[in-house]
């Protein structure tokens, strides 16, 4: 996969697609008695708006030509209660429909980000984060534009445009042939409208997501980019990515600017060509003076819909494309499938099984090939291997990450697969060796939101790992103030805190992936010390590259291009004299090297 396709967006299907409303509708179900006021709002709002050409008429015709002030004071204090009238159904219907909006927003963003969360990680693997943030800021904002502005706004318009028609055939047939003359003229304008916008809209979302996907990339790397001092090489990138997003709103800005004075000059060529026939009608009398001017008004009337429906194609157009990334998204189904009926959860225990176990991320290309141990309850094992040996992808099969092809994973004698991935995490705890912080505070880190942890558990954690006398001097205690990704603490401290994380939950079996191996020879020498309190009564699966810390593991696993190919206690392997001994053989060298240096 080249990295432009990486970031590109899907190609946008139909700009209106049946399927896609129907699916887009089931949201506003829950909300259909507030669409059916809304409608009715609207239904009102436009008759009273077709009321007032007609006040019009009737003052010119009744009152002004007879000069009758007193009745045209009437007609003028009934037009003013009319436009009250209709300022008031507007306000009412607009809060309706753009409460509606908001809270078909909020349940489908819901809906979103629920599902990211089920999502398998081999997901994320093959699409960027500004592409999911996308999805759930930039498109549901679009279909909030539908729901809030399009969606009953194009039923009131295409309302209006019938009532002006029927008005105007009602007034003077004749006059309506007039104005509807100019329609092929601005029905081929809107076709060829529609289509440019549509091919350019489609760029504007490619363009708009690779940005983001871009940006929140380098946001995130921007430690290497300064490292590396590649800051302009960055910035040309971006200003050319930029350039691109811009040059395609450019080219919707300069159709819209067309199209826009091109119904008004349709619109003008109509009215004079009304002005001109109605001139004749009244000299013939077979037209009044007011009759022509409400006539005007409503011809007037008549485009105002029309230029909105064309506004609201472009928001239907990108609502279309938005909701056909939100359900791909939606209908993304997590390969790891949970079981119809899960087996019971098993008694804390805290036994693995490992039996004949073949995995691979893609195809046949196996990072684990026939992989078989036991881990007994209690017991301290350690895996070992050179980069690339499959270790970590172990470790993410018994976390069920991801699903193992052939074989079978036994958690206190229960087949993984037939588990729910809740009981089997429930059970474990994995310290990785680059932690995530949230931002926050301390207690939120630790508890990540479960309120079965109590401060008194989160202060028993911080005791066991040594963190407790930092974090008690940090101002504010548990509720001080965490930046984001752990920006404000070191490296050890990051990791302490992932220990007190992994204990506050009380796991029966703790996995320590790489672990110490990031952090300073004191601090390590620190957690080792607060490892032996840790660790006991659990299970424990220890991976590093110090095999320093290993040496009082009841089992050491040696993987090899994914196969185990020696087990044993320290002493024994390296009496025989196989792979762990020239592992250890090659640190021992290594860190003799940094001593003399």
């Amino acid at each position: 996969m080249s990295a432009n396709s990486y970031h590109d967006e899907e190609v946008l299907g139909k700009a209106y697609d049946a399927r896609l409303m129907r699916r887009l509708l089931t949201y506003v179900r829950p909300y259909r008695l507030s669409i059916i006021v809304s409608v009715i709002l609207l239904i009102g709002g436009s008759a009273l708006q077709l009321l007032l050409p007609v006040m019009v008429q009737i003052g010119i015709d009744k009152y002004v030509m007879t000069k009758d002030i007193a009745g045209l004071g009437r007609i003028a204090l009934f037009s003013a209660g009319i436009l009250f009238a209709s300022f008031i159904l507007s306000y009412l219907q607009m809060f309706i429909t753009m409460y509606i909006g908001q809270k078909v927003q909020y349940d489908i963003r819901m809906q979103i980000f629920s599902h990211l969360q089920r999502l398998h990680l081999g997901f994320f693997d093959k699409n960027p984060v500004g592409r999911l943030v996308t999805r759930v800021t930039n498109d549901v904002t679009v279909l909030d534009e539908l729901f809030s502005s399009g969606l009953v706004s194009v039923f009131g318009d295409i309302l209006t445009l019938i009532g002006i028609v029927i008005a105007l055939l009602y007034y003077n047939w004749k006059l309506a042939l007039v104005t509807f003359a100019v329609l092929p003229i601005l029905i081929i304008a809107t076709a060829i409208f529609r289509r440019k916008v549509r091919e350019i809209y489609r760029e504007v979302r490619t363009r708009l997501a690779r940005l983001n996907a871009f940006t929140q990339e380098h946001v995130t790397g921007m430690t290497v980019i300064q490292l590396f001092t590649r800051e302009k090489e960055i910035h040309d990138k971006f200003s050319g990515i930029n350039a691109d997003l811009r040059g395609a709103h450019l080219r919707s800005i300069y159709y819209y600017a067309v199209f826009y004075p091109a119904v008004e000059i349709i619109s003008a060529v109509s009215l004079a060509l009304l002005l001109y026939y109605g001139g004749f009608q009244i000299a013939a009398a077979a037209l009044t003076f007011g009759e022509l001017v409400a006539f005007i008004q409503l011809v007037q009337r008549f485009y105002h819909p029309i230029r909105d429906l064309s506004e609201k194609y472009n928001i239907l157009q990108s609502s279309m494309a938005a909701s056909e990334r939100i359900f791909g998204l939606l209908d993304t189904q997590p390969e790891i499938a949970e079981p119809t009926a899960a087996s019971a959860a098993p008694s804390r225990g805290g036994s693995i099984e490992f039996e004949n176990v073949w995995f691979a991320y893609n195809g046949n290309d196996h990072v684990l090939r026939n992989v078989s141990f036991t881990v007994e309850p209690g017991e301290k094992v350690a895996i070992v291997g050179a980069t690339g040996a499959g270790k970590t992808s172990l470790i993410s099969l018994l976390f069920r990450f991801y699903d193992y092809q052939k074989g079978s994973i036994r958690l206190d004698g229960v087949e993984l697969k037939a588990m729910s991935a809740e009981d089997i995490r429930r059970r474990m705890a994995l310290v990785l060796q680059d932690v995530f912080i949230f931002s926050g505070d301390y207690a939120g880190n630790i508890r990540l939101g479960n309120k079965n942890i109590s401060d008194d558990d989160i202060i028993a954690a911080l005791k066991k790992v040594n963190l407790y006398d930092f974090v008690v001097e940090s101002e504010g205690g548990l509720q001080a103030e965490v930046k984001e990704r752990g920006a404000t603490l070191s490296t050890g401290q990051k990791q302490l805190l992932s220990f007190a994380r992994a204990l506050a939950f009380d796991p029966s079996i703790l996995v320590l992936d790489e672990a110490t191996s990031s952090v300073d020879t004191a601090t390590e020498r620190m957690i080792q010390k607060a490892l032996d309190n840790l660790l006991e009564n659990r299970t424990a699966i220890i991976i590093a590259h110090r095999l320093s810390t290993i040496e009082k593991a009841d089992k050491i696993i040696v993987l090899h291009n994914g196969e185990v190919r020696e087990m044993g206690r320290h002493k024994e392997l390296l009496q025989r004299q196989g792979i762990y001994h020239r592992l250890y053989q090659m640190q021992f060298k290594q860190d003799e090297l940094k001593a003399v240096g």
